[in-house]
């Protein structure tokens, strides 16, 4: 069974078994919220992230200019604007 098949009493046997247990009241709406994160999630294993440098190579607080290839640096004062 995928979580898009998911209905209300399964989504209540599966949140009870990981020691969530659910009113009743509770359960369709968990089995619709499964069943939406599951779409995204589907969405975002179909992306292809090839060419994507691991988190490690991220520099936190830097990044390069658009055109110029200049690095800018957080917290720096200089700030682009419209003319």
């Amino acid at each position: 069974m995928s979580a898009d098949e998911l209905t209300p009493p399964e989504a209540a046997s599966w949140a009870a078994r990981a020691g969530l247990p659910l009113d009743e009241a509770r359960h369709a709406g968990v089995a619709a919220t499964a069943r939406h994160i599951h779409s995204i999630v589907s969405v975002l294993r179909e992306l292809d992230f090839g060419d994507t440098p691991p988190a490690f190579a991220y520099l936190a607080g830097r990044h390069v200019g658009h055109h110029s290839g200049d690095e800018k640096h957080a917290g720096d004062e200089k700030h682009d604007a419209a003319v």
